[in-house]
């Protein structure tokens, strides 16, 4: 099956805000799906990126901020929590606040979620 190519400037914003909020980090997330879906790792460009997080309303430091406590709280998307950890760092969290971030979800997702996401965050803040 042949991809499906961008019909609009979607794809253009979504990659440019892709690279601005994950660096090479969501490059490389794009680039490994090439092989198996490329379709999905257009859309995943596009949808995310070109639609939503280029909405008005919240700042991508807010955008890192509900996207690093939904991960948590989800509890079984660590490599995509590190990829949202990497983001909040690329966009301005400082390591403080997503220790707070990471701890506020003991409270609504449980003491095991928030500390997957603290041992997440250690390994990334390592890697910084």
């Amino acid at each position: 099956m042949t991809p499906i190519p961008p019909t609009d400037d979607r794809f253009a914003r979504g990659s440019r805000a892709l690279a601005e909020i994950d660096g090479h980090g969501g490059e490389a997330v794009v680039a490994a799906l090439a092989d198996i879906a490329p379709d999905f790792a257009r859309y995943l460009v596009e949808f995310p990126f070109g639609d939503i997080y280029c909405r008005p309303g919240l700042d991508l430091r807010m955008r890192e901020i509900a996207t690093i406590a939904a991960l948590t709280a989800l509890g079984h998307a660590t490599p995509q929590l590190k990829v949202h950890l990497r983001a909040g760092l690329n966009v301005g969290l400082t390591r403080g606040e997503i220790v707070e971030v990471l701890m506020q979800m003991a409270v609504y997702a449980g003491f095991p979620a928030a500390l997957n996401g603290l041992f997440a965050a250690k390994e990334v803040f390592a890697e910084a």
